[in-house]
């Protein structure tokens, strides 16, 4: 799979990590879905305002289950940074 945006530095909250461990899930595999446009557990309206954020230069946001938790990935619109983290920690 090929990057259709820069990640720009990418950060996880000690939850969000947490998270993936007890779920026995690759942080770096989720990353690598969020980078190549596997948006996740996304409504079509936010898929579709995310392929429209990859071509403006918006904010990204994919969801990805974590066993009970819930993840997300957001890339700020400027691409300076990702951050993972769980969607109670938004």
């Amino acid at each position: 799979m090929s990057a259709r945006f820069p990640l720009g530095r990418v950060v996880a909250t000690p939850a969000a990590l947490e998270a993936c461990a007890e779920a026995g899930i690759n942080p770096a595999a989720l990353l690598a879905r969020h980078v190549a446009g596997d948006w996740g557990d996304v409504c079509p309206e936010d898929a579709r305002e995310n392929e429209l954020s990859v071509r403006r230069g918006f904010r990204i946001l994919s969801s990805y289950a974590a066993g009970e938790a819930r993840l997300w990935l957001i890339t700020e619109a400027d691409r300076s940074s990702t951050c993972l983290l769980l969607r109670e920690e938004y």
